[in-house]
């Protein structure tokens, strides 16, 4: 699909009324996960007001792409779902309150206005609203990587804070354990349904071993996600964060070897994704924070975002940046302050403007990814 210029239709997305006011707009239309088809439209006309040609792909995502001239291309890609629960959309003291506003309806919209001021950004910029982000599968994510010619940059919308950059995330390996038995007395000394899934637990931790947590990304980090049942059937799901070059497959062999009675299931796995300080997506938004008068800080985190889906198979420049505390991820008071959301979208457009001469024609004989999946800088 062909882009548009954007330079006749495009007038100060930038500008606090038209940025906010585009954040409040998304905030106000409810997106849970698989419910985003009501923001898609309403992104695509946004997006189409602002000169991107855009659409709704199979998948339910929002995609807009705008081209000024040739270049390369770079995608920003955030999503549009949230998790379940309402926060009336108001204004207070300088903070947008609402479900989404940090995580990641502040990122997104980062991206469309940031992408829309890059006025001098030669090459082509793909806008992707996401779905499914908050769900186990990324179905938008994994669509996207199928289906979109592999970008020669890419940003990750998620909250960073707006003086911060994301280098990598952990991996994740979800499992399924579920064990059935005979009725029988509580009294009975055999084993119960409910007592091995609680036993396979503990299982999977002494696997882990006691250095296993959450605190570290060198770690793996094991979570109960949820444990049911009574004496004849139980069932036990369990999360284990995993760090980069992390052998799940092993683990999972290890733990099922452990657990000869029951049915062990794996639902999910993702590796964990970790670039470098100089991978040009890192230098061009660190030099965006520049600009705005601060230090750039860079951090790793213990979750996973659609980082990992789609380095999965694109090796290609990479990193996540956006506007907002992470620590508000869906908190019930969820807010992003108003400055830092009108910095983040500054701090965005020249990072645009950064690549678009990095990638430019006398500097691509030189480019040398530099994106790995372990190790330190």
């Amino acid at each position: 699909m062909t882009a548009g210029t954007g330079s006749g239709d495009y007038s100060g997305a930038g500008t606090e009324p038209y940025a906010i006011g585009l954040l409040r707009s998304m905030l106000q239309i409810p997106s849970p996960s698989y419910g985003e088809s009501r923001l898609a439209a309403h992104l695509v006309t946004v997006m189409r007001e602002l000169g991107f040609t855009a659409y709704v792909d199979e998948a339910g995502n929002a995609v807009g792409e705008i081209t000024r001239g040739p270049g390369p291309t770079v995608m920003l890609l955030g999503h549009m779902d949230t998790v379940p629960g309402t926060i009336p959309v108001r204004v207070e003291h300088n903070r947008l309150y609402g479900r989404g506003a940090v995580d990641a309806k502040g990122p997104l919209a980062t991206m469309i206005c940031a992408a829309a001021d890059a006025v001098d950004f030669h090459g082509r910029i793909v806008v992707v609203g996401a779905v499914e982000e908050e769900t186990p599968l990324s179905r938008g994510a994994v669509h996207i990587r199928r289906t979109h010619p592999r970008p020669d940059a890419l940003v990750i919308g998620e909250p960073s804070g707006w003086q911060t950059v994301v280098l990598g995330y952990k991996g994740k390996l979800d499992l399924r354990y579920r064990a059935e038995c005979p009725p029988t007395h509580p009294s009975n000394p055999v084993p119960k349904a409910s007592e091995l899934a609680c036993a396979a637990w503990a299982t999977l931790l002494d696997v882990l071993g006691p250095d296993a947590g959450h605190g570290d990304f060198g770690t793996p980090g094991p979570t109960l996600v949820s444990i049911r049942g009574d004496l004849s059937f139980a069932e036990a799901e369990f999360s284990v964060r995993t760090p980069p070059g992390y052998d799940s497959e092993a683990l999972v062999a290890r733990l099922s070897e452990r657990l000869p009675q029951g049915n062990l299931e794996v639902i999910n796995t993702v590796a964990a994704v970790r670039v470098g300080r100089a991978d040009p997506v890192v230098r061009a938004l660190s030099a965006g924070i520049r600009e705005q008068q601060a230090r750039p800080a860079l951090k790793v985190k213990t979750g996973t975002s659609d980082m990992n889906t789609l380095a999965e198979d694109w090796h290609i420049p990479m990193a996540t940046y956006g506007p907002g505390d992470s620590r508000l991820d869906h908190a019930d008071d969820e807010h992003i302050l108003l400055g830092d959301f009108l910095r983040g979208v500054d701090v965005l457009t020249r990072a645009l403007h950064e690549l678009s001469e990095h990638f430019a024609p006398r500097n691509r004989l030189s480019l040398v990814p530099t994106m790995r999946t372990s190790g330190e800088d």
